[in-house]
């Protein structure tokens, strides 16, 4: 229950309540606002129905036959005894004379003379019109003339109908008000939401040193609080898997070290034995094993080194020591050391080195060097049916780089030989550690790589 109280769900139904509660209350106040109102109108009129003209056209005739001695006075005070109940009403008297003896609250201009074709175009024209006009002659005595009665046709309405035209705007008014105010309650509520969500979407992206997002603090236990702590909660195994594959990666590390450097002692001693017995006199066929011994010898133990440069350029403690150095020039002293294994092999070589723009380029020249060996023992060990090896330097507009081309296979076909995978491996992390970048193509007709310097 005490969740439920604090959830979103449950302080939006209390913001509904409230409304309905509100507008119940307002509904109620207006109703006994309009009852008292009609009910004070009721008690200031006559005590018969004033909303029938029928009873003060008759009541008005009444009363005009009963006055006696006829006098300005005296009709001045039959108006004003009308006016208290009718304040709105406006009364007249023409005498027999047809002349306009008396008025009260007048709001148009009369004529002074009466004439009799005046006179009929005058009842023509209040007959069933607007306002309501009676019309009766003085005392029994039709000589004396008559008094006219005019109300608006407005003054017979309904109490509640008069109360509504006088105070309808205003309720009306009220009545939105409180809509407004459930709307602007309920937008304040859901923008809270809102910017709740935003703060937690803004949270969510920020990461820690370790590129692992950081915890929320919760502040309120509702629905997005609760979202909030799954979220801590996530970020905490997310920091303990951290944890262990840390934990496990240097375990790993640590064991490929050891067993690279335990398996050096044997190598070493394979190949001593090795040299022992290529000095021995052999048939052709044992110099052929002892040939092919030393070569698997020192493939594994390229291997070897290359599992350690990995390792190590993983674990960022293969040393980067940047230097500007004239880079045409240090390729082609680092390829003058493999021409005697490519003539060996009976390669076509093929080598146009061109000076860039610039050949200082700021790098590692043993990271550089490790990447061209790398480079070419590839060539060696998985392109030897294609028997050519071509090297030479591109420029454009973008950028300058060393092109490193074999009509091999293709690194899509296996070869005899393993181990592409981890010296291209090391080629990439090296190129990248050295803010340059490299393109591989490779086709059934060979492979070309392209090592990157952008301007």
């Amino acid at each position: 229950m005490r969740e439920f109280l604090r959830s979103l769900q449950a302080k939006y139904m209390l913001i509904i309540l409230i409304a309905i509660s509100l507008i119940q209350i307002g509904y109620l106040f207006i109703a006994i606002f309009v009852m008292g109102i009609a009910k004070n109108m009721d008690n200031q009129n006559f005590s018969e129905d004033i909303t029938n003209p029928d009873a003060i056209e008759g009541k008005w005739h009444e009363e005009a036959n009963d006055l006696q001695h006829i006098s300005e006075e005296q009709i001045i005070q039959h108006f004003a005894k009308w006016k208290k109940s009718y304040p709105e009403a406006s009364m007249f008297w023409v005498d027999e004379n047809g002349v306009l003896a008396e008025q009260m609250d007048v709001k148009e201009e009369l004529p002074y003379d009466w004439t009799p074709s005046f006179t009929a175009k005058f009842i023509k024209e209040r007959y069933g019109g607007d306002p309501f006009t009676v019309i009766a002659f003085i005392g029994k005595d039709e000589t004396n003339g008559f008094i006219v009665l005019e109300i608006t046709r407005k003054s017979f309405q309904p109490p509640l109908q008069t109360v509504y035209d006088q105070y309808g705007t205003i309720l009306l008014i009220g009545m939105i008000l409180i809509i407004l105010l459930f709307i602007t309650v309920s937008f304040l509520f859901f923008r809270s939401i809102r910017k709740r969500l935003l703060q937690l979407q803004e949270a969510m992206a920020i990461r820690d040193v370790d590129g692992l997002p950081i915890q929320i603090d919760v502040k309120k236990m509702d629905e997005i609080g609760q979202l909030e702590k799954t979220f801590n909660e996530m970020v905490l195994e997310l920091r303990e898997s951290k944890q262990r594959e840390q934990e496990e990666e240097q375990l790993r590390r640590e064991l490929i070290a050891n067993l690279s450097h335990d398996l050096r002692t044997p190598l070493t001693k394979l190949r001593a034995q090795t040299y022992s017995l290529g000095r021995e006199t052999l048939t052709q066929q044992g110099k052929q094993a002892v040939k092919a011994l030393e070569t698997s010898i020192v493939d594994t133990d390229r291997l070897i080194d290359n599992l350690m440069s990995y390792t190590l350029l993983m674990a960022s403690k293969y040393k980067l020591d940047r230097k500007e150095i004239d880079v045409v020039r240090y390729v082609r002293e680092s390829l003058a050391s493999w021409y005697h294994l490519f003539e060996k092999e009976e390669f076509d070589i093929e080598v146009e080195l061109h000076p860039f723009k610039n050949n200082k380029w700021k790098i590692d020249p043993i990271w550089l060097g490790r990447i061209i060996d790398n480079l070419l023992q590839n060539v060696l060990r998985h392109a030897k049916n294609g028997k050519y090896i071509g090297v030479k330097t591109e420029s454009t507009d973008e950028y300058d780089a060393f092109v490193f081309i074999d009509r091999g296979k293709g690194m899509k076909n296996e070869s005899i030989e393993r181990g592409v995978g981890i010296g291209l491996s090391i080629v990439d992390m090296m190129v990248k550690g050295m803010k340059l970048d490299w393109d591989i193509e490779s086709s059934e007709k060979g492979t070309t790589i392209k090592i990157k310097r952008y301007r």
